[in-house]
């Protein structure tokens, strides 16, 4: 085998499946890939597109030096199965934008340092469903998500309006983002966009005119979220914002439902949908399931309130027997969304006899009590607010309060330590009904 002198660190192999293509030519652990078909691997990306021919020319270095090559014939897309000690390959791109509402910049002090970390990187849009800003990307970024067709993608869009765009997210190339997008358009690629919502900056006829600058795109762009600004009370040296309050937000809805109303005739999609925030700040009515139209960004909190509720309801139409508990729930939430649990906890204790549910709203006082929702719930609030109560079996709380992938709150507490503390069982479950009532029915494996 020829030995070359070269070395790819960033390409290092940190484990490969059982019985894929890898394994049987006998790519190990600690291998570093260093080209495919002759081409240097930049990143995941370059690694997705290349690795998808039928033919395949690989070069690995061994951890002894040497230089193994491999010709691989395979299904077209086939999947090699290597899995890489890091994700991306390279390093992921950092935000260069200093956006007003930016919620990393309102984090308290001495938190993991990964938590600071800001990215705006095409990869993790595709990869992860990160939403992307546009603005930290050469020409290079963006001609790589055209000719890899990166897509779907996901775009943080906020306004149309170049200078308000500059003005919101303090980045010189921010006024661009209508032309990226048309580029993208016409390339056929598939992109959902969010809209995150500063009261008396980018909502009320600047949202208007977001929306119908979109939807010009369509159907590229698929669908549009429009989120709440998020305030904490870490904005020291930050300029002052507002927050939706009751009126405000009910003012949003309505409008909302209008631009849902116009589109549903001229392109047959209601194509701008609120977030759950807004309907449980004003008390209004969530919209019917169908007129979420599959949940295009139940991720980005659009539906999930619905969906939930639905799969709630018709597994306990299924359930018509009634089963007699003895046990005491505590379902703990956020501020926000205490209302909206209260009732799915009557409607789930009439279904089943002598079960006690009790739902504690957890107020939020690490990051502030402007914070509502329970994905920012730590451990610290947790605790301190159960801590006066005994008179339960177990604490269910949504997987959404513990960091992805890790049964770790934010505040660095873990769930273990939480229930030790506590002295009784805390159980994370998703936001899904069917497995909340099977955890009720038949408890937690």
């Amino acid at each position: 085998m020829e030995i070359k002198d070269t070395r790819e660190t960033r390409n290092i192999i940190e484990d490969v499946i059982l019985g894929s293509i890898s394994d049987e030519i006998g790519i190990q652990a600690g291998d570093i890939l260093i080209s495919i078909n002759e081409q240097n691997i930049k990143d995941v990306i370059d690694y997705k597109y290349l690795v998808a021919d039928e033919n395949l020319f690989l070069e690995i270095e061994k951890s002894n030096g040497e230089i193994w090559e491999f010709e691989i014939e395979k299904d077209y897309g086939e999947d090699l199965g290597i899995i890489f000690t890091n994700p991306l390959i390279d390093r992921a791109k950092t935000c260069q934008n200093k956006c007003m509402f930016c919620f990393i910049d309102q984090l308290p002090p001495n938190m993991r340092d990964t938590l600071y970390f800001k990215d705006d990187d095409s990869r993790l849009s595709f990869l992860q469903g990160n939403f992307l800003t546009l603005t930290n990307m050469s020409e290079d970024d963006i001609n790589r998500i055209i000719n890899y067709r990166l897509s779907p993608i996901n775009i943080s869009v906020h306004t149309t309006n170049p200078d308000l765009r500059i003005k919101m997210l303090k980045n010189k190339n921010a006024g661009k983002i209508f032309k990226i997008l048309k580029r993208f358009y016409d390339a056929n690629l598939e992109i959902n966009c969010q809209i995150v919502l500063v009261p008396n900056v980018n909502d009320k006829e600047e949202l208007e005119n977001t929306i119908r600058d979109l939807s010009s795109l369509y159907p590229s762009v698929a669908s549009v979220a429009v989120v709440p600004v998020g305030i904490t009370k870490y904005r020291e040296n930050l300029e002052k914002l507002d927050v939706f309050d009751k009126s405000l937000s009910r003012d949003l809805i309505l409008q909302i439902n209008k631009m849902q109303e116009k589109y549903l005739k001229e392109l047959e999609t209601r194509f701008v949908f609120a977030s759950d925030e807004f309907f449980c700040v004003s008390d209004e009515k969530l919209p019917s399931f169908i007129e979420y139209e599959g949940f295009p960004q139940y991720e980005n909190g659009v539906g999930l309130l619905r969906s939930f509720k639905t799969e709630i309801e018709e597994r306990l139409k299924d359930n018509m027997e009634l089963k007699s508990f003895t046990e005491r729930i505590i379902f703990a939430t956020g501020t926000l969304a205490y209302d909206f649990i209260y009732e799915i906890s009557e409607l789930i204790m009439s279904k089943f006899r002598n079960l006690e549910i009790k739902v504690l709203p957890i107020k939020n006082k690490f990051f502030g009590e402007t914070i509502t929702v329970s994905g920012l719930i730590t451990a610290s609030d947790l605790i301190e607010q159960l801590s006066s109560l005994d008179d339960y079996d177990y604490v269910l709380i949504p997987d959404s309060m513990l960091r992805n992938g890790e049964d770790v709150f934010l505040d660095n507490i873990s769930l273990e330590k939480a229930a030790k503390i506590l002295n009784k069982q805390i159980y994370a479950v998703p936001v899904d009904g069917d497995k909340l009532i099977d955890i009720i029915e038949y408890g937690v494996e």
